[in-house]
């Protein structure tokens, strides 16, 4: 019931014109979105940036309807990139290959989102593409052009893969990407999946990212454990320290906005971390459509905006 009422008020245009012009709409915006314009995600890049974390940035948007919005899509992470480089940022990017065309023309995302990564892999330094997890329906396809990519002669290590700890495929997944050396973002998965290809228990789901995340700190590659558990975080900090594994062997991942508390301790003391910070127009039926997926991001994003 509470995923049907979110799904629908993310496409109302009239609650997305009020929530954008609210006092209470402007703060979860400005909390968890940095802004609108990449002028304002580059500002916040470098705020994060000298307090000595890392950042990934992701212009919102997925699905897009047509071939134009998937070649402007692409142009902007173009933009990010040079971006990045010529103010010697500490950031990479993170993207979503519906966003890229996906639904529209299959070929055109893989062009697109080929370009990116072979942009990213010519920088000097390198830079990295994240590509996203959506829901199940691209599962294989979106690990399959991961491979793809980074099979591709200079293109290793400048791209990587998202798993989601709540799909039951998910071990055989980290499987097959650690064969080849592919970077993973490990994180719990938040959309809404039926019980025979996900767990539905959190113990379950929280059981199962720490077994994904034990093989992928001893697997020597380089790996983001995105999560702001702070129970599942310290069973990392153990791990690493009972298996002699380097802090600046894999890095902790949080969202914008949320545990910069937990965000600043671990980067003072000494744990790689790096924030993934979304901008641009589409935050309202973004942030609905993550309610939607989750119901109970609601409590904990209500918690989050009066945390420090």
């Amino acid at each position: 019931m509470l995923r049907a009422l979110f799904i629908s008020l993310s496409e109302s245009q009239w609650l997305r014109a009020v929530a954008e012009r609210s006092s209470i709409g402007q703060k979860v915006s400005s909390r968890f979105v940095a802004g609108t314009q990449v002028e304002d995600v580059l500002r916040a890049t470098r705020t994060i940036n000298e307090s000595g974390l890392s950042v990934s940035i992701d212009n919102l948007g997925e699905n897009v309807t047509n071939a134009d919005e998937a070649r402007a899509s692409a142009q902007l992470y173009h933009q990010l990139l040079d971006d990045i480089a010529e103010q010697k940022l500490n950031a990479n990017i993170s993207l979503k290959l519906t966003h890229m065309g996906l639904d529209v023309d299959e070929k055109l995302a893989h062009d697109l989102v080929t370009g990116l990564v072979a942009k990213a892999a010519a920088m000097s330094p390198r830079n990295f593409v994240r590509v996203d997890m959506e829901g199940s329906p691209y599962t294989q396809r979106t690990l399959d052009f991961v491979h793809e990519l980074h099979r591709a002669p200079g293109n290793q290590g400048c791209v990587g893969a998202v798993i989601q700890s709540y799909m039951r495929r998910s071990e055989s997944d980290v499987e097959k990407l650690l064969a080849e050396g592919i970077r993973i973002r490990l994180c719990k998965g938040a959309y809404k999946e039926p019980p025979e290809i996900a767990f539905q228990a959190k113990s379950e789901v929280d059981a199962n990212y720490v077994k994904l995340m034990k093989i992928l700190m001893k697997s020597k590659v380089y790996h983001g454990l995105a999560t702001h558990d702070e129970n599942i975080i310290n069973q990392a900090k153990a791990f690493a320290t009972k298996e002699r594994i380097s802090r600046d062997a894999f890095e902790f991942q949080m969202l914008h906005g949320i545990r910069r508390d937990l965000q600043q301790s671990l980067g003072r003391d000494g744990w790689r971390m790096r924030v993934y910070i979304p901008f641009g127009t589409e935050w309202y039926p973004y942030l609905m459509r993550r309610l939607a997926e989750r119901p109970a991001n609601v409590l904990f994003i209500a918690k989050n905006l009066f945390r420090p």
